[in-house]
């Protein structure tokens, strides 16, 4: 087995770097959690994990801290869209690495999904040793990608819209991830407000801030740019 580290910019000092204890495991199948319960506890040492089925579970959950010392997500999740969960996880636990362990391992989702903030990408039926690859990289501070992965980014070349958008939104704070998030389902400013317990002129201020990072001029554009990052604009045709 070749085993593939991208060196992080951000890596500091020598190895090993990062103490991994606790895990939070965000997928919403139970059986694949107690799998990979075990598995991160044999090969990684995790001796404390918990899991949560739904994004929104899983962001109440690291409010209420403390912080985990990794999150493993699961992309597909029923109510999130494509790599907003992702992006909204990591507006949410900082500079806590986040290991995507999904079934989509096509070459453009995993270049996707490390370009959005993840620290790894692991196929979800990979075997053992591949899990400890990756954790181990985790560990020493690098970001892991798997056997056989294809980066589908050339750093001469222009971003395209998928990059674009994903780039773009990795810039929303955590409220305003949310806030979009409710802008997508076509709720007005005075539902969100109402849904998030804030003033309407608070919304208004975070509307007027998230055209801004995303460099538009209306909410339809907005929109345009969040569904920019959906899944069916990274599987490839035919599948």
């Amino acid at each position: 087995m070749t085993v593939h580290i991208l060196p992080r910019s951000d890596t500091l000092g020598s190895e090993p770097t990062r103490s991994l204890h606790s895990a939070l495991v965000v997928d919403d199948h139970p059986l694949f959690c107690d799998a990979l319960s075990m598995t991160l506890k044999a090969v990684a040492g995790i001796g404390r994990i918990e899991t949560a089925d739904r994004l929104d579970s899983a962001i109440a959950r690291l409010e209420q801290g403390p912080m985990p010392d990794v999150v493993v997500l699961d992309l597909n999740l029923p109510d999130v869209d494509g790599l907003d969960g992702l992006i909204r996880l990591k507006s949410v636990v900082g500079l806590v690495p986040v290991v995507v362990v999904s079934s989509l391992a096509d070459n453009r989702v995993i270049s996707a999904a490390l370009r959005a903030g993840a620290s790894g990408f692991v196929p979800k039926h990979s075997h053992r040793d591949v899990f400890r690859a990756a954790f181990d990289a985790i560990r020493r501070g690098h970001a892991y990608h798997p056997d056989g992965y294809v980066p589908q980014h050339d750093p001469k070349a222009p971003a395209s819209q998928r990059e674009d958008a994903v780039a773009r939104l990795a810039l929303l704070t955590r409220q305003q991830a949310r806030i979009l998030q409710l802008i997508c389902e076509g709720k007005l400013n005075k539902q969100i407000a109402f849904d998030l317990t804030i003033a309407e002129t608070t919304v208004k201020a975070h509307v007027t801030a998230i055209m801004r990072k995303l460099g538009v001029q209306s909410r339809t554009q907005a929109v345009l740019i969040a569904r920019g990052a959906s899944f069916d604009s990274l599987m490839p045709e035919g599948d």
